[in-house]
């Protein structure tokens, strides 16, 4: 009987199946070398701060999910107002995230670097984009698929636990980020 999880690689009986996706391209194998069953991509999503210390069937799962994408210098990944297609996370490169602010031009709020993630926010609403996302470099990208990381959290109560609690304390660091940001600004602007 199909359930249709056979999509997000997640049969019966809870492991993950390869799943081949047309539009992913391959992620380089490490130094290392692997056999070639996805331990590359698993090994490097338990390298990045957001997914570090989650149980290996996880990382499978959501490795199953990932794609690659590169983006030339100057290259936009989304604009503000786009619909969030996903999270992204920096596998090499620096993407600039930033607002274009009438009558000054572009505002760069940040500038990510490998280890870093940007757009968890369309995971959590399904607001339009709030920000530019630009390659500040030539950059390397992990793409994570909106719907498909919603439908895996929806049957992995567990891991729908973790990365929530992860997006939240992601979100508050930036949300203070701005407070003082904002508080820096007022103090400049009185004198």
């Amino acid at each position: 009987m199909a359930t249709g999880l056979e999509e997000l690689g997640i049969t019966d009986d809870g492991e993950p199946t390869p799943i081949a996706r047309a539009d992913a391209a391959p992620v380089a194998p490490s130094a290392g070398g692997t056999d070639g069953a996805g331990e590359d991509i698993e090994t490097l999503l338990a390298s990045m701060p957001l997914f570090d210390g989650l149980l290996p069937a996880h990382l499978r799962r959501i490795g199953s999910l990932t794609e690659v994408r590169d983006v030339p210098k100057g290259e936009a990944v989304f604009h503000h107002g786009d619909p969030g297609d996903g999270l992204y996370l920096v596998l090499s490169g620096a993407i600039r995230i930033s607002r274009n602010v009438s009558g000054m031009g572009e505002e760069a709020l940040a500038i990510l670097r490998p280890g870093q993630y940007f757009g968890e926010m369309s995971i959590v609403d399904d607001a339009p984009r709030s920000a530019d996302a630009i390659a500040h470099e030539s950059s390397r990208l992990l793409r994570l698929s909106k719907d498909d990381l919603r439908d895996l959290m929806f049957v992995d109560r567990e891991l729908a636990y973790e990365l929530l609690w992860r997006f939240v304390r992601t979100l508050s660091a930036r949300l203070r980020e701005s407070n003082d940001r904002l508080l820096m600004l007022t103090v400049s602007s009185k004198f």
